[in-house]
This record gives C-alpha cells, structure tokens and sequence, in this order.
C-alpha cells in the first residue's frame, strides 16, 4: 500500500492520500482528543502527543500537528499508523460512534423560511464550487446559516486555523458568492 502525502496552505497541516475511500459520505473533524475517541484511527493519530487536529474527506486524511512539531519527525509515524489502519481494513468509527450530533455552540444560525431561495442557491454555490476546491487542500467547509445577507460558514479540517484562510473567506468564497447571489453582503467565519 502506497499513501501519497501532499501539501496544504496550512504549514502545519498535511494531507494524506491512502489511495482508497476513507468516508464515503460527509467529512468529520477531530479536534481533540477526547472527539477522537469516536474513531480508532483518530484517537490511534492523537495518541502520537504531536497531533492537534484530524480531518476525514472522502478520499484523505488531513492531519495538523502541534505548534514547533516538525513533519520530518511527525511524518513517519502518521504513516505507520495509517499504514496498519487501512491495509488491516479496521473500522472508522466505533460502533455507534458514526452518528453524530453537531455540538450546542456549533449550531447553526436559523435560516428565514422568505430566504429559502437565497439559502438554496447558497447551499449549490458551496457545494458545487467551494467544497471540492477546498478538499483539494485537505479541508471542508460547513454552511452554518444566512441572515441579512451575511453567510455563516465554518472551515474544517487544513482550512481550519489556516493563515490564508481569512482570505479565502473574504477574497474567493465573499466575492463568488456575491457575484452569484446579489443578497449575500458578507461571508464570516463561525
């Protein structure tokens, strides 16, 4: 088995390509240890000290490692440890733990059903334009709301806590949404 390694905007960050389906549908994001314990390969991640952050796409992993931790250290060991999760074709999740609830302070922001329209072409925009540009760099983004032309959204995964992720924000995600749908007056991060 052959793990690709690329790469993201975020120096901290690295994505890993195991060269097969990790989550058929949807992403998920660990951002501690304790979310972690849901997933064996997560908490397996976490377990190395070095990790702060693990992110599952479709077909990647993205892993952040902790601040003054470098990848020529951290490196060999995500790779023992996705090495032996996939080629012994262990489980994602425990048992039970795949479904999940979105955490109270992560809620989204009630839509107005008189936007439902607005909301809908937001929702295409994201889905079809900004997610898979985003996942090439080893990231989600999540809707979370619309009010007053202001569009919630929260970054996932390598775009999380991200240097450029403000600009992505602001200079791609604000001005297509804009330019698409003339209600939207802002993009902010939740």
């Amino acid at each position: 088995m052959l793990i690709e390694t690329e790469p993201t905007p975020n120096p901290a960050t690295l994505k890993f390509l195991p060269g097969q389906t990790v989550m058929a549908a949807g992403t998920r994001d660990f951002a501690d240890p304790e979310e972690a314990e849901a997933s064996p390969l997560a908490n397996a991640l976490f377990g190395l000290g070095d990790v702060t952050g693990v992110f599952f796409g479709y077909d990647f992993v993205s892993v952040t490692a902790a601040p003054g931790v470098e990848w020529r250290d951290l490196k060999p060991d995500v790779l023992a440890i996705l090495m032996d999760h996939f080629t012994a074709q262990m489980p994602l999740f425990m048992p039970g733990a795949a479904d999940f609830a979105v955490a109270a302070d992560e809620a989204a922001i009630a839509d107005d059903p008189a936007d439902a329209d607005i909301v809908a072409q937001i929702r295409e925009l994201i889905d079809t334009r900004v997610r898979p540009a985003v996942a090439n760099d080893g990231g989600d983004i999540v809707y979370r709301g619309f009010d007053k032309g202001k569009v919630y959204l929260r970054m996932q995964g390598a775009c999380s806590g991200c240097p450029s992720s403000t600009a992505t924000l602001k200079n791609g995600i604000e001005q297509l949404l804009k330019y698409y749908v003339p209600e939207v007056t802002e993009v902010r991060a939740v």
